[in-house]
């Protein structure tokens, strides 16, 4: 939820992302389909929460997993339509075809290389009585990062139920609040939080989207105020722009999922 690996978008994005504030650093390569979008993270999180649910069992946890597509679509909330196999397509192949570059470890462990979200996917068919394919199962493997992340540091987050009905911004939102309010309140300045977010509009666009979410409150589980500092800083481009904070209130103490 932290960091911004995701593009805020509901169709191919093809220009690379990248995030470098403090000792973090981040950077995101498109594959032939574009760089992996938040709405493509939902497989990332249905595998998550299969793994959690194993873990609760004692089960034994591999890397590879095998689902059908009408089970996630269920959590979803995904019609299935022929619409809906053909994204689960093509999600498929962005989150394979992605290259991620980091200095974040996950499990005690750092990639010097570029790796990506899976590291094999598979959609397997059976044909019908008339010829016709019909999705049998969706079988992936996860990336060791991935793998790690989730097994070994068990910084596995709760996520709302109704995540999925938000926006790409919103969704995004609704992450970076969720990660840092774990504590409970937060403020965070403007721009950091337009970083951290991987929002690519101007800094002036992001304070109207955000003023925007803000009146329609759709963030599950938080509340957002804007306050001016009341200080100006002077850009390298002459300009000076207004210095603003972000309030992040919690309505509850947030819960992890796998501790």
């Amino acid at each position: 939820m932290a960091w911004p690996f995701f593009a805020l978008a509901k169709k191919a994005w093809m220009q690379p992302l990248t995030y470098k504030k403090g000792d973090v650093s981040i950077e995101v390569g498109p594959g032939p389909k574009g760089v992996a979008t938040i709405y493509d993270k939902e497989i990332l999180l249905y595998i998550a929460s299969l793994m959690v649910a194993k873990v609760e069992a004692g089960k034994h946890i591999g890397q590879e997993f095998s689902f059908t597509a009408n089970d996630l679509f269920s959590v979803t909330g995904a019609n299935k339509s022929a619409r809906s196999y053909r994204r689960l397509s093509e999600a498929l192949e962005r989150l394979q075809g992605t290259q991620i570059k980091t200095n974040i470890e996950a499990g005690g462990e750092g990639e010097e290389g570029f790796f990506s979200w899976l590291q094999e996917a598979k959609l397997q068919y059976i044909k019908g009585d008339g010829g016709e394919k019909r999705l049998k199962a969706v079988k992936v493997r996860l990336c060791d990062w991935l793998y790690r992340a989730i097994m070994v540091d068990r910084q596995v987050l709760e996520y709302a139920s109704t995540y999925f009905q938000l926006g790409p911004v919103e969704r995004r939102l609704y992450e970076v609040a969720r990660s840092l309010c774990v504590d409970g309140q937060t403020t965070i300045p403007l721009e950091d939080l337009r970083l951290q977010m991987g929002y690519q509009g101007s800094p002036r666009q992001f304070k109207f989207a955000l003023t925007k979410t803000i009146e329609e409150d759709p963030i599950p589980g938080f509340q957002f105020e804007i306050e001016d500092q009341g200080l100006s800083t002077l850009t390298a481009a002459g300009r000076t722009v207004r210095e603003y904070t972000v309030k992040i209130i919690p309505e509850s103490t947030p819960k992890r999922l796998a501790s």
